[in-house]
């Protein structure tokens, strides 16, 4: 997810890297003419704090297998902050902006969404372009997720990470043919189906009420725009009219509410729910490798499409090891860190690099994944854009004033 604001030509890599490292400020600093080889020199011995959601063990444990290999690589120490809502991140950091902490900040790096990005767009919390600098972009898919985070242009203030799009997940030992639409759900749950979702303002909760906006809004278009732009109420009626008929059917008759995605797929695996969410196209594929869920699970989008994301990294304004959080930032979009991320024996994260574009035998390694019949099929359902970034907040408010106990 400025007031820093930087030309939209496509610049060099070499003038990227001049702007970038003129503004260093860490302890080692490089001077304005810097190549890439005398960032990695500069990096040596930085230690990094990356500041990210530390709520799945498996992303924990990729994150970990990331700081083993660039200490190796390039002597760079990578330290994992676990976190669990990066707007606490984001706060810690206008708060330090208001008080003048412009360097020697304690966040390096960090994992954020639209949402958040925006705020820090907006508040100056971003160090610069620096992921135009990265020599691994070249690699990267020209999608407009990646230049347009929630509709707020990315301009080079971060370095994508991932794709996602929201799925559901069901078990076809209990339900064969699942809802395909808003609509459909609504029937399913009123003809005795079983279903919930994570009350906002958690992530996959909020994604689900936007994407039933999307589907039942007559004036959907207002939501590519800032939320203040469009007449809210109006707008959003149809969606308030759908959950009052929907929670009172819901596991939890809508007093009570599952934690989290994953506690949807604990219900889904205990038979206590036909469906359960989730924002990454491939977790059902790990989960059953796992343990976690039965092999009868398959993935699938509602007939017209589900919202669809890139997740990013970005570096703050007063990040103290810019040069090695840039490093870092550079080895995630690396052929190694996103093949082995998109395996779900390790993650199943999807990569966002164009893999066309990789050297033949890093192209072999993305061929030979295998996700298995339980993930959504490749090319399955159409993505659809995230409304802009300031509907988030707007929603869940709105959505706790109504709903919330």
């Amino acid at each position: 997810m400025i007031i820093q604001r930087f030309k939209k030509t496509v610049l060099t890599t070499a003038v990227c890297l001049s702007f970038a490292l003129s503004t260093v400020t860490s302890a080692q600093d490089a001077n304005v003419n810097a190549t890439w080889d005398d960032l990695l020199e500069s990096a040596k011995g930085q230690q990094v704090y990356f500041n990210a959601w530390g709520g799945g063990e498996q992303i924990n444990s990729y994150i970990q297998w990331v700081a083993n290999t660039v200490e190796e690589k390039y002597g760079v120490s990578l330290t994992h902050v676990k976190i669990g809502d990066i707007a606490e991140v984001v706060s810690q950091l206008q708060a330090a902006k208001a008080v003048g902490r412009d360097s020697d900040g304690n966040v390096d790096l960090m994992w954020v969404n639209g949402e958040n990005f925006a705020a820090m767009k907006n508040g100056g919390l971003t160090w610069g372009a620096f992921a135009r600098a990265l020599p691994n972009t070249k690699y990267v898919k020209d999608t407009p997720s990646i230049k347009f985070d929630f509709s707020v242009p990315v301009d080079g203030l971060e370095s994508p990470w991932g794709g996602a799009q929201l799925v559901f997940i069901y078990d076809t030992e209990y339900l064969k043919q699942p809802p395909a639409s808003a609509l459909a759900l609504l029937e399913h749950v009123k003809a005795g189906g079983r279903f919930a979702y994570p009350a906002p303002p958690d992530f996959h909760g909020t994604t689900f009420i936007k994407q039933l906006l999307i589907e039942l809004s007559e004036q959907s278009t207002a939501l590519a725009s800032p939320v203040e732009q469009a007449d809210f109420e109006a707008v959003t009626a149809p969606l308030w009219a759908y959950l009052d008929q929907l929670h009172p059917l819901l596991w939890g008759n809508g007093e009570s509410w599952p934690a989290s995605a994953a506690a949807t797929m604990q219900l889904l695996d205990d038979a206590e729910l036909d469906i359960a969410l989730s924002f990454n196209p491939n977790e059902a594929s790990a989960a059953v490798k796992n343990g976690q869920l039965p092999e009868t699970v398959r993935t699938y989008v509602f007939e017209n499409g589900t919202i669809g994301n890139t997740h990013f990294v970005t570096i703050p304004y007063n990040a103290k090891a810019k040069a090695g959080a840039m490093i870092v930032a550079n080895f995630l979009l690396s052929a190694d860190a996103q093949a082995r991320k998109a395996n779900t024996e390790f993650w199943g994260d999807p990569t966002i690099l164009d893999v066309s574009k990789l050297p033949a035998e890093d192209q072999a390694r993305f061929e030979a994944l295998d996700a298995g019949p339980w993930a959504l099929p490749l090319g399955a359902g159409k993505t659809l854009a995230e409304p802009h970034a300031s509907w988030a907040a707007a929603l869940e408010q709105a959505w706790l004033e109504r709903y919330a106990n």
